[in-house]
């Protein structure tokens, strides 16, 4: 019967996947991902899934699939669902082995790392340090007496592959985020990956005219409270987004950050980070708008109509 692994196109539903295929490798699965903002994965299988089928999902927010996995369930498909989301109640099916831990300090390749005892640590690190999880990511690493140049490996390529998550479509991309993953799974060891992989070179050079753009642009709202940045229609702005809201959060880690990058047709694509001394309110923030969603201390909205600017911002200040 098939087997379908489905994941988030960023870092950590790379590092994810990764490290549950090297514990359990499964050449035949067909994959499937996309962007980082493309969460809607599950009902990719509406066509393709019936009884008997084996699915992994990994770091998708099972709330925002609720009514495919529903209907996968009711099918017969087998699914292991792993995520840091928030998911809603999950159904009670013994068909499903869901590991969900919406804590605010931990992301999914954390949570898959707890399963396999640490077995492949290295890139439970590399994701939580893409998703701007340092401190846990710094925590994990302990056990592996790593020293400070080699946590800065880890550390560069976890946002690198976080970087390369964000677009609006794959267009947008340095590499589809399926490609991405298939480079990484020779390697069991980041280090290898980093020495050898010719990818992670075009992902720092387009990181670093990326990031000197997005340097380069000033605050639009800017108080005690937070800071909330514009991006134009372009595409290193999409790139760019993520490690530039991320940097921000750290740069000024008592206050929230909001990055509205222009879709080009009157929405704006927008990332909230809450601030790193309180990791709470993004989701409440970005839930109040349609296309919005993601975890306590890091959400979005893909779509942002520029009519509701005005309330959002109002918005995000009476939360934070």
């Amino acid at each position: 019967m098939p087997i379908y692994d489905i994941f988030n196109g960023d870092a950590d539903g790379i590092c994810a996947l990764h490290q549950l295929r090297l514990a359990d490798p499964c050449p035949e699965a067909q994959i499937i991902t996309g962007v980082k903002r493309d969460i809607k994965l599950l009902a990719r299988l509406r066509e393709l899934a019936v009884s008997g089928d084996d699915i992994s999902v990994l770091d998708i927010s099972m709330s925002s699939n609720m009514a495919e996995l529903k209907e996968l369930l009711a099918r017969g498909c087998r699914i292991f669902y792993a995520d840091h989301h928030f998911s809603g109640e999950i159904p009670a099916n013994p068909a499903l082995t869901a590991h969900i831990d919406p804590a605010p300090d931990i992301c999914t390749s954390l949570i898959i790392d707890r399963l396999l005892l640490g077995r492949y640590r290295a890139w439970a690190v590399v994701a939580a340090f893409g998703d701007n999880l340092h401190d846990a990511a710094r925590a994990a690493a302990k056990d592996l007496q790593l020293s400070a140049d080699s946590l800065g490996i880890l550390r560069e390529l976890g946002e690198l592959l976080n970087y390369n998550g964000y677009g609006a479509t794959v267009s947008d991309l340095h590499f589809h985020p399926r490609d991405l993953f298939a480079a990484v799974q020779p390697f069991a060891d980041p280090f290898a990956f980093c020495r050898e992989a010719p990818q992670l070179v075009q992902l720092r050079e387009g990181f670093l005219a990326d990031m000197e753009n997005a340097r380069a642009q000033k605050t639009v709202e800017d108080n005690k409270i937070g800071r909330i940045y514009r991006f134009p229609a372009q595409a290193w702005g999409k790139r760019a987004a993520g490690v530039f809201i991320n940097e921000r959060a750290r740069e000024l880690p008592g206050k929230a950050h909001a990055l509205l990058v222009d879709n080009g047709d009157d929405t704006f694509m927008v990332s909230v980070r809450a601030p790193l001394e309180n990791k709470h309110g993004a989701d409440k923030l970005c839930l109040a708008f349609p296309t919005g969603g993601g975890r306590q201390a890091a959400a979005g909205i893909n779509a942002l109509p520029v009519l509701s600017i005005e309330s959002f911002i109002e918005k995000f200040f009476e939360i934070f």
